[in-house]
């Protein structure tokens, strides 16, 4: 037999802890080194432990899955390979969108916990934990709109990885009136000399603020640079084109094009196929 992996089990439910326990018994290589209630512990045991695999329920109260997660990023632990298990089956895009190593239903059926034990034997074994450790970096990018190599480079400096709240509404004057947008409904954004041009699907508003004041008050995860004078929305983003001169636009959804600037082709291109 090899190497055995140290695991740690994080569940609120006492039985669902016990439960998952009990059909990991089986398996010889793990070795359970800790069950933890709520999401605090689960830290703690990490930094004690340095497990090589989490069992980790998703809704919890405090601290809930997801936000564990961030909090081990953030305090630059030694990362286990991650295993998302609920009850709730909502989830489960969520959890593969921030890169679980998989994901579980309660309670854990016993050929499906098999499988997964396999996938997990293999990256632990293999050069996938590294690619792994770099999903679980993106994840705090998604949850906290930094870029990803800002927060590789803040934890190489043991700098602290702070969390970022963006409003979900953007508030502009006109006159002796305030609208308040929904940040989720704004198509694009463009200059028009001292002003910006807030487009929604029904309406475009006028705001005077500089682009940079924009583009740091909005979500990243969401909006994009594609221009100078551009931020896009990319869940309104339809096609990324390329022309026979070079030049790139985009497509969106209501069938406007916007312009691609040369030096921000890449950063958009990865940003809406990612």
């Amino acid at each position: 037999m090899g190497k055995k992996l140290s695991t740690i089990i994080v569940d609120d439910e006492a039985l669902a802890r016990k439960g998952l326990a009990v059909r990991l018994q089986s398996h010889d290589d793990i070795d359970i080194v800790m069950e933890c209630s709520n999401g605090r512990e689960a830290i703690e045991a990490v930094r004690a432990y340095q497990p090589d695999l989490m069992f980790l329920d998703i809704q919890m109260p405090g601290l809930d899955g997801f936000e564990v997660m961030q909090a081990l990023l953030e305090q630059d632990l030694t990362l286990p390979v991650v295993v998302f298990v609920t009850a709730f089956d909502q989830y489960a895009l969520k959890a593969f969108d921030v890169h679980a190593q998989d994901y579980l239903m309660k309670p854990a059926d016993e050929e499906r916990l098999a499988q997964t034990l396999d996938r997990v034997r293999s990256n632990l074994s293999s050069s996938e934990h590294a690619v792994h450790i770099e999903k679980l970096v993106k994840l705090v990018s998604d949850v906290t709109g930094h870029d990803s190599q800002d927060i590789i480079n803040d934890l190489a400096n043991n700098n602290p990885v702070t969390v970022s709240h963006f409003s979900d509404v953007l508030a502009i004057k006109d006159g002796g009136e305030v609208s308040r947008v929904p940040v989720k409904e704004i198509l694009w954004i463009d200059a028009a000399g001292d002003y910006m041009c807030v487009h929604t699907n029904s309406e475009t508003h006028i705001l005077r603020k500089t682009m940079k004041q924009l583009e740091e008050s909005l979500d990243p995860r969401l909006f994009i640079r594609s221009h100078r004078s551009t931020i896009v929305n990319k869940n309104y983003v339809d096609k990324f084109c390329s022309q026979l001169n070079g030049e790139y636009y985009l497509v969106m959804t209501n069938g406007k094009e916007l312009k691609v600037s040369r030096s921000y082709k890449e950063k958009v291109k990865q940003s809406i196929t990612s």
